[in-house]
């Protein structure tokens, strides 16, 4: 099942590289290859410059992927396909069809901007104590994780194929056969991947398809250099060309409901009916001021387009540009903003289709004016609260508790510029690594009902994210699209669990303020404060600011800080794009 001799290279990516000569790309371009760690003292990339067209992603299988489609005349949203099938395949520990997607897009022909939300849903069977035991005290998170209870109706293929039956030049048939064909001829296990394999390896063997997949004949992880092959996906994919009805309500959707609902020890409630009623949903996009920008991205059930929004807002009201990357100051008022931005984030942001969600008010310039005077002259904070917003639809605000919800990191981000000036910016995922762990047809599922508060209630209040049917989790993600002077700037996103927001919103910063390009802005060691410790990444020189931290307050730890940003800047004529070297990416462009 797992070893092919014949390298991957669709027939058409073959007849396309004989065809075109190379495309620009970053380092790192050898199918498998690791990129070099962001450390002290490394080897740094370049930016990637381009005038027709770019695709940033975290694996160079899926960035070909996408040059392939664009280069057969497709668009951004014909890349977009590719590449997500393409990723569900090489890296499914983070993203895939078992999982949702959150996009914004920028429509060339109509000049306008707009987002799809494809997150997953709550079974219809859901209750708010769903992760409760029978004393109605919260599971610990990896009981809940691994199995069948975890599991939210999935998205991310409803959103790629009804955006592309809207938006796509390429026949649907076509978008999905790199994937179809990579799965079939084999790839190399990434040094990456092999890593996870390892560090997950207890939780993976404990259901009989994912050990079978993911260890050898011996019952060893995977390692590095060995040819997996994936037919069942391929032979997925094949189905779903044909029909996505096969996926949502066909022999495909009985199997997901069956391996959910038979999962040993630890049952879902996911229904055939879920599958068929599930829809994605075109949302207006949050857009926040900063200097001559406007940050756009996704709002709830994100908590990303307004949590970076609202950083940014606090930080419109400090000299960032003057003070720089290499000032302690500047992180202190970033750590402190964050704070601030997380607090409101646990008690107002939820899915604002069952809940009041402020999100006007979150981001009024007066609301964020205040909230800026509240970080002092010097040092820490010593207490950061959530703000009273107001709520453009209630005349008294509901009484909500703080979420206690974890998020933690995996998840994928692409972006893509096509010829014609159509912008994807992607952030895509099955929640923790390897999500729930059950595999089915040749993809795993996702652990996206984890996102939902674990408890219903706190100090006598309801708490906003808490399940409920048919709702829709709370996610960090933060696909953004800058625009400048009504055009857009910047394509950029990260993965990363909760940190994402931090991510982001420093990558902006740097460039926006700090005039660092693309690949340098997406290489600035993360610093990131969303509870009060301040995270330092391990191994670079975030490192030296730990003293200075600390002298203003801070709790500091250092540890790894593992994002994955691919961002484009757009420019007269010009494209530059940078991969986050902290995984495998590629930046290809012409």
């Amino acid at each position: 099942m797992k070893k092919h001799p014949t390298p991957f290279l669709s027939a058409l990516a073959l007849s396309l590289a004989l065809a075109f000569p190379a495309a620009a790309t970053t380092q790192g371009e050898a199918a498998d290859a690791v990129a070099p760690e962001l450390a002290t003292g490394s080897v740094m990339r370049k930016a990637v410059k381009g005038k027709e067209w770019m695709v940033a992603s975290a694996n160079p299988h899926a960035s070909k992927a996408g040059e392939a489609m664009l280069r057969a005349g497709g668009n951004a949203i014909d890349a977009m396909v590719a590449i997500q099938t393409v990723l569900g395949l090489v890296e499914p520990q983070s993203s895939g069809i078992g999982g949702g997607a959150l996009l914004v897009y920028w429509d060339s022909d109509a000049q306008a901007l707009t987002t799809f939300d494809g997150r997953e849903t709550a079974p219809k069977d859901a209750t708010p104590t769903l992760f409760q035991n029978e004393n109605g005290e919260p599971l610990k998170f990896y009981d809940a994780v691994v199995g069948g209870r975890s599991v939210g109706t999935p998205g991310t293929l409803r959103l790629m194929h009804d955006t592309h039956a809207k938006f796509g030049n390429l026949s649907w048939r076509a978008v999905l056969t790199p994937a179809i064909e990579l799965a079939e001829s084999g790839f190399e296990v990434s040094p990456r991947l092999a890593g996870l394999i390892e560090g997950d390896a207890d939780r993976l063997r404990r259901y009989p398809s994912t050990y079978q997949y993911f260890f050898d004949d011996n019952g060893n992880p995977l390692t590095v250099g060995h040819r997996l092959v994936n037919q069942e996906y391929a032979d997925t994919l094949k189905l779903v060309a044909q029909d996505i009805d096969n996926f949502y309500e066909g022999e495909i959707a009985a199997d997901i409901v069956a391996t959910v609902q038979n999962a040993a020890g630890n049952p879902g409630i996911l229904s055939k009916e879920d599958l068929a009623d599930y829809r994605i949903v075109e949302r207006k996009p949050v857009c926040a001021p900063y200097h001559q920008y406007r940050i756009c991205g996704m709002g709830p059930p994100t908590s990303g387009g307004i949590t970076v929004g609202q950083i940014l807002g606090v930080l419109s009201h400090f000299p960032m540009k003057s003070l720089g990357k290499d000032n302690p100051e500047s992180w202190r008022l970033i750590g402190d903003a964050s704070r601030m931005a997380f607090a409101d984030r646990g008690r107002y942001i939820a899915d604002s289709d069952f809940v009041p969600v402020p999100a006007e008010g979150l981001l009024a310039p007066e609301y964020l004016k205040a909230r800026a005077e509240l970080i002092p002259a010097e040092g820490a904070m010593k207490e950061v609260s959530p703000g009273e917003p107001k709520f453009s639809h209630a005349s008294v605000a509901p009484k909500l508790a703080d979420d206690e919800s974890i998020e933690l990191p995996s998840t994928s981000h692409f972006s893509i510029v096509d010829k014609d000036g159509n912008i994807v910016s992607i952030t895509t995922t099955i929640e923790n690594g390897f999500g729930s762990r059950l595999m089915t047809r040749g993809f795993l599922l996702n652990n996206e009902l984890t996102d939902f508060s674990f408890k219903t209630h706190a100090n006598g209040y309801p708490i906003a994210n808490r399940v409920e049917p048919g709702k829709r989790p709370r996610s960090s993600m933060s696909p953004t699209i800058v625009m400048r002077d009504g055009k857009p700037y910047m394509a950029v996103g990260s993965p990363g669990g909760s940190r994402i927001i931090g991510y982001v919103a420093k990558t902006l910063v740097a460039h926006l303020d700090w005039g660092l390009d693309m690949q340098s802005a997406i290489d600035l060691p993360h610093l990131v404060n969303r509870f009060g410790t301040y995270d330092l990444e391990a191994g670079t020189d975030a490192e030296s600011f730990k003293p200075a931290l600390e002298a203003m307050g801070y709790e500091v730890n250092i540890r790894d800080l593992t994002s994955g940003i691919h961002g484009i800047v757009i420019g007269s004529g010009t494209l530059v794009g940078g991969a986050d070297p902290r995984r495998e990416g590629l930046v290809v462009a012409e």
